[in-house]
């Protein structure tokens, strides 16, 4: 069964020199670069016919999401892999997410006051990662409860990708996730 991402906000934070990257580490091969609205990227198929794709270089026109709807598409059917295998290699920052998950690990707290970082296991494309944050007073004890009692937690904020890990910033509402109860 494939799976077709859809979600606009996801799809309007990829970043297009995210995507170049990728179609560049893959094979493709830039045919024009027309100024600031598009690149063209060529590549054959298995019977060397030539696919294309065109890429928006800039996030802010309208149907940029549609347009990396369907690059995915395109990509998804190329290389025979699922679109949320490929999205993951494209995200770098997600804003305005909302995170589910455990507290796998709590780092030593600061000296200077109370907060510390932590790193939870949660999903992100339909994966389960590694995503760290750094939390202070009443969210870093509600942390900690949540290691100590194995109990699940959530969150909303901003998620970067830094080099091969996730960090969740400007944290808002962490809590102690209630909806497994029911």
């Amino acid at each position: 069964m494939n799976v077709t991402v859809k979600d606009i906000n996801i799809l309007q934070s990829i970043q297009p020199q995210q995507v170049a990257n990728y179609l560049q580490n893959h094979g493709w091969h830039q045919q024009k670069h027309l100024q600031d609205k598009a690149s063209i990227w060529m590549q054959g198929n298995e019977v060397g016919e030539p696919v294309t794709i065109v890429l928006p270089l800039n996030q802010d026109i309208p149907g940029f999401p549609v347009s990396i709807s369907v690059i995915l598409e395109t990509l998804e059917t190329k290389e025979n892999r699922s679109q949320l295998d490929i999205i993951s290699e494209l995200i770098t920052t997600v804003n305005n997410i909302r995170i589910q998950g455990i507290v796998r690990q709590i780092n030593a707290p600061n000296a200077d006051q109370l907060s510390g970082k932590i790193v939870s296991l949660g999903v992100v494309c339909d994966q389960l990662r590694e995503i760290q944050m750094e939390l202070f007073n009443h969210d870093y004890i509600l942390a900690i409860k949540a290691y100590q009692e194995r109990l699940p937690i959530a969150c909303t904020g901003d998620l970067v990708r830094e080099d091969s890990c996730f960090v969740l910033k400007n944290i808002r509402n962490f809590a102690l996730d209630e909806s497994w109860k029911n």
